[in-house]
Formats: structure tokens, sequence, C-alpha cells
């Protein structure tokens, strides 16, 4: 929780947020993932100050726990003093303490986006979905939270001025954006109209642009004139006979196409699914039609 320091800016975790994506297709798989089409509403999460401040919390507890559908999850919500916005003990259940820091005593609006991050890592918990490392596994969860409907919440939370800043999560506010409208292009929902804070509007909208420059990486068909350019120019560097391989900074890998009885005719490419991150390989031969075998999107490609 930054409060009152620096709030780092950016896209330094996009590769374990794009692959936290990918892992909660694979794990929940396309169905589930859609039964989360509809986000926490921010009716159902509101905490005025003239609310009782433990019954409030556990109210909002109990709606997120619904929200994720964890009948016979209990969370019991406490207040301490602590250097992070809020801990929760991970043992078998059905019971689950969570300390909040005691900064959510006189800062209440903001109890929701705390305890959405922790009955998420309840939710990941039980299925068994977690990544290596500390700092990755947060990453998960903050994506988890936002892609599955409550992270908005996380990023609304996010206010930063010229005397003071508050931040929660491991994301970057322009990564929430990113992950919200990743998650909005699914679902057709418009997450705008709920932030209370500018400054999470402005990340939003940042965040949106570099989801939607996903959508138009080569060889997709929407891709620029520029990123259609440089994909021709490595289509024929991989046809040579002494490929140096892979270009960086691109990102599509070239491969030779094998035949029966051995050895390779044309050329494949693989590229990742804008939508999941699962990489797709289809043949080089001009416009083709691939759906992801994960997320079930279709892409229009010109290979």
């Amino acid at each position: 929780m930054a409060n009152g320091g620096p709030v780092e800016h950016g896209y330094p975790h996009l590769e374990v947020v794009r692959a936290s994506i990918t892992a909660l297709y694979k794990r929940l798989s396309y169905d589930t993932i859609h039964a989360f089409d509809t986000s926490v509403a921010p009716v159902d999460v509101a905490f005025c100050d003239t609310d009782e401040l433990h019954l409030g919390a556990q109210r909002v507890a109990r709606e997120l726990v619904r929200h994720y559908r964890l009948p016979d999850a209990r969370l019991i919500v406490g207040f301490r003093e602590m250097t992070h916005a809020a801990n929760v003990e991970l043992a078998a259940g059905p019971e689950y303490f969570v300390e909040l820091n005691d900064r959510f005593r006189t800062h209440r609006r903001d109890i929701g986006a705390a305890l959405a991050h922790e009955v998420t890592h309840v939710y990941l918990h039980r299925l068994g979905l977690s990544f290596p490392g500390v700092r990755e596994n947060e990453i998960l969860t903050d994506t988890a939270a936002t892609y599955l409907g409550a992270g908005w919440l996380l990023l609304d939370a996010y206010r930063e001025d010229g005397a003071s800043s508050q931040k929660l999560g491991y994301l970057t506010p322009e990564e929430f954006g990113y992950v919200l409208a990743k998650r909005a292009r699914v679902f057709g929902e418009d997450p705008s109209v709920w932030f209370t804070s500018a400054q999470a509007y402005t990340a939003y909208v940042e965040g949106r642009g570099r989801a939607r420059r996903d959508e138009e990486q080569p060889p997709l068909s929407a891709a620029g004139w520029a990123g259609r350019r440089r994909y021709a120019r490595d289509r024929r560097r991989a046809r040579e006979p002494r490929s140096a391989g892979a270009e960086r900074g691109v990102p599509y890998v070239f491969s030779p196409e094998e035949v029966r009885g051995g050895g390779s005719g044309g050329l494949r490419v693989s590229f990742p699914c804008p939508t999941c991150h699962q990489r797709i390989r289809v043949p080089v031969r001009g416009r083709v039609r691939a759906r992801c075998g994960l997320c079930r999107t279709m892409l229009e490609c010109d290979t």
C-alpha cells in the first residue's frame, strides 16, 4: 500500500499479468470465466462513515464472498497496525481471518478494495492456483480480482495529488486499467462510470489504449501499416535458408511447417491471442481465420 509515498507507473509487470490471464483461463475454463460476466456493483460494497465499522466490514466481505460463489466461506474481519493494506490467513477454512490496516478505520470507502484482494486470495487458494514467488503470486491475485469483476475497486482506491498519494495492490494504476479493459472487451462493460477517483479514470484510459494495441499486432488483420511492413520483412527473412531465427521486440515467431515424410514445407507463425495470451500457431498463407482453443476468440489474421 503506497500511502503518501511515490506511486509506480507504467507496465513493469506486464508479462506476469498476461501469464496470469492465461492461467485463469486454463484453470477456470471458458464457461467459468464467463460466469463472472457481472462485476461487483458499487452499491453492494458502499461504505458510509455512519456505518458501524465491524458490521459494515463484515457486510462487504459477505458480498465479495457471494460474488466469488464461496457460500461456505466465512470471513472474520479485524483491524490492526500493519505495513500492508491487509492480510488473510489462508487456512483450510471455512473460516478465514482477515486483518485490515488501521488506516481503514477512517478511510472506510476503500475497505471494499482491500477486501477484494483478500477474498481473491481465498478464491485462488481454494482453486489451488498460485505462482512461485510472493510478488508474482500477488500480481496473479490483483489480475484475477480485476478480470473476475472485483478489482475495479482496487483501481478506484488510487488517488494522487501534489500533497499525498494512495494506491492499493501490486499492479500499477495503468496495469489495473489494462486488465480492466481486457475484461470490458470480453463482457461489454463500461467500468469508467464507477470511478470516483479522477486519477483512476485516467489510468484506465491509458491501460485501455495499451490493451487495444494487443489487438493491433501482426499477423492480426487490424495491425497498422508500420507493423505490417515489419512483419512482411521478417517473413521474407524467415524464408531464407540461413535465417537468424526469431526477431526481437515482436510478438510473433516464424517456424518451418512440418510435412509428411520429414522435412519442411512452408512456414507457420505463432503469436499470442489478444484476449487470453495463449499462443496460437497458424500457417503462413495469406488471410486466415483462427479460433483460440482456450478463450474461443475468433481472430482475423493476414499471415
